[in-house]
């Protein structure tokens, strides 16, 4: 990866970041995704706490493509927040695209019952 590509993320995030802070009643809703895994949380910033985690790699032996493994990760954090009783969050997509698997595990986010 060239590193034009990392710093223009990292010049992304900082931007977003800028704007969007999670609180215990909307918490932020944070992806990162590497070439094998994608992960979710819901973050309070305020704490500097982690809510409830997700991610790809407690899926295992799941033989499908990338965006659909993200898209049952999507369904798996909305699972786990509802649980935790947070129904609105804020996406913070990382600094990455919103498409692809980022925007699968958003639907799939949506349809679980989250808001944002």
């Amino acid at each position: 990866m060239s590193s034009k590509k990392v710093l223009r993320r990292k010049s992304i995030r900082k931007r977003i970041r800028k704007t969007i802070h999670g609180t215990v009643e909307c918490p932020r809703l944070s992806v990162f995704r590497s070439n094998k895994q994608i992960y979710a949380q819901l973050i309070d910033d305020i704490a500097g706490t982690t809510i409830v985690a997700a991610s790809s790699r407690e899926l295992k032996d799941v033989k499908a493509k990338k965006a659909e493994i993200a898209g049952m990760v999507g369904k798996a954090i909305a699972e786990k927040a509802t649980a935790a009783g947070i129904s609105k969050v804020m996406f913070d997509r990382g600094g990455y695209l919103y498409h692809g698997r980022v925007k699968s595990l958003a639907d799939a986010a949506r349809e679980g019952g989250l808001k944002f």
